[in-house]
């Protein structure tokens, strides 16, 4: 479940909901806020701020304007994902550098240890 913004808000983007909301889930379309549906973390911090009263929690968006709970969805499928796609998952296990290159970091490569240049061993 999410909140949804409705009709109110067409053509006032007062953006008073976007300063009080915990996490970055509000974004501005031409004439409206939409807000997405996979970030909104359901707290309902956002609804008392809006000075026009057009956030509805998504079970809660009155009959007249329960085309709006579909529309901020279709925001978000035409426009894709405004957030940053999440990191890699690195393997534990795996190095986070190549043996090839120096411990420093710089992008030289390492010699290899000829035979010779190993320590003498106690016999």
């Amino acid at each position: 479940m999410t909140y949804v913004i409705a009709e109110p808000c067409i053509d006032v983007k007062d953006k008073g909901c976007v300063e009080e909301r915990p996490v970055d889930c509000i974004y501005e379309g031409k004439r409206m806020l939409y807000i997405h549906p996979d970030e909104c973390v359901d707290c309902g911090a956002c609804e008392p701020f809006c000075p026009v009263e057009a956030i509805f929690y998504e079970d809660d968006v009155p009959d007249q304007w329960a085309q709006f709970t579909a529309e901020n969805a279709k925001f978000f499928d035409q426009l894709g994902s405004p957030a940053p796609p999440p990191e890699p998952a690195r393997c534990p296990t795996t190095p986070t550098t190549s043996p090839a290159t120096s411990p420093a970091g710089d992008g030289a490569m390492a010699r290899p240890t000829a035979p010779h240049d190993a320590p003498p061993q106690n016999r």
